[in-house]
């Protein structure tokens, strides 16, 4: 009988401050990414610590309004213990669960030392952004080549590019998003704000496929909810928050469509399309500066689906991706092993079946 093989699933994620005091050095980190601000050391040195001087202040307020640190870590390991359970008692393989941070401990290199003690045979990197973004996934790609090149980590290692039409994956949204329309039990008019984070507009001009691949698992989801779910959503649009800096970004922003549901006499569902997790611009910005928006700007029903955390439909999306990722031969693949960007989005990793 063949030995089972010992295989690491490993997730990336944002990360998160454990404490108030981790928040300052979190936005460093965040800032000092070329992924993110793309200008050369020193000046992106000076420009991390000048903004995480600036924006600590009002970011430790935020935090302390989610009880003084981040709960997207503690979402992020029990997600990926639902899916190690889950790959466990169907495989037959041994699977172990890692998460790596881009941001915040534990960070990518912690994971990396802990995926080599363990000894894995094969490695699996499953981003928990569902939409690639040289951003996000690009970013976290880059960290780990790196980690693992200087920690000598020779495990054969494949790459999980992104999901944004996996069926069981667009089933989770569908789920949570008919849940909470059907709860509302709307008499008005509503219509359906599928917010996603945002990126300035020269990211996607520069051929990241980002923008492409949230509006495609929106299309998922609204023609899963009328074939599945018996429900129509024709009043509803894609939009994006969380806007810093003087860049232009993509829209429309979130913002903008809460006034303008108002201004229409619409009621508002709106569901987090590109998190899995709740987190800060969840937590806060969705439930707390936005509801606060609806209701100045005169929003009769403000009513927010959750994000998928440990939704049963998305841990199978998650173990089952990552079943077929160690049975594939490639080492980068989207969910259904084939690039699901045009040949306009240069930044896709699939354009060269490396990360």
């Amino acid at each position: 009988m063949a030995a089972k093989r010992k295989i690491a699933a490993v997730f990336f994620n944002l990360g998160g401050p454990d404490s108030l005091e981790a928040v300052r050095p979190f936005l460093f980190n965040l800032f000092n990414d070329k992924a993110i601000i793309g200008l050369p050391q020193p000046a992106r040195w000076l420009l991390a610590r000048l903004i995480s001087q600036t924006r600590q202040t009002e970011a430790k307020a935020n935090y302390a309004e989610m009880g003084g640190k981040s709960p997207l870590l503690e979402w992020t390991d029990k997600q990926a213990l639902a899916v190690e359970r889950r790959l466990n008692a169907s495989s037959e393989d041994e699977w172990r669960a890692f998460t790596a941070m881009r941001y915040w401990k534990p960070f990518t290199e912690d994971a990396v030392a802990c995926v080599k003690e363990w000894g894995a045979d094969l490695v699996c990197l499953a981003p928990l952004y569902p939409q690639f973004s040289t951003t996000t996934t690009g970013s976290s790609f880059g960290a780990w080549r790196k980690a693992a090149s200087r920690a000598h980590l020779a495990a054969q290692t494949r790459f999980l590019c992104c999901y944004p039409e996996q069926k069981s994956f667009i089933k989770a949204h569908a789920e949570q998003l008919a849940s909470a329309i059907r709860g509302a039990d709307f008499s008005e008019p509503y219509r359906v704000l599928f917010s996603a984070h945002g990126l300035p507009e020269k990211v996607i001009e520069a051929g990241d496929p980002y923008q492409f691949q949230v509006e495609k698992t929106v299309a998922g989801v609204v023609e899963t909810l009328r074939t599945d779910f018996d429900l129509n959503i024709e009043n509803f649009v894609t939009c994006y928050q969380s806007r810093v800096g003087p860049l232009k970004w993509i829209g429309p922003s979130t913002d903008d469509e809460i006034r303008r549901a108002a201004n229409d006499g619409m009621g508002i569902v709106l569901t987090p399309i590109a998190f899995v997790s709740e987190h800060i611009e969840t937590l806060v910005e969705l439930d707390i500066e936005y509801k606060e928006l609806a209701d100045e700007a005169g929003v009769g029903r403000y009513v927010r689906a959750p994000a998928l955390g440990l939704s049963e439909s998305y841990i199978e999306a998650l173990a089952d991706m990552l079943n077929a990722m160690a049975e594939r031969d490639k080492s980068t693949a989207g969910a259904c092993g084939e690039k699901v960007c045009g040949a306009r989005f240069s930044k896709c990793p699939m354009a060269l079946n490396t990360p």
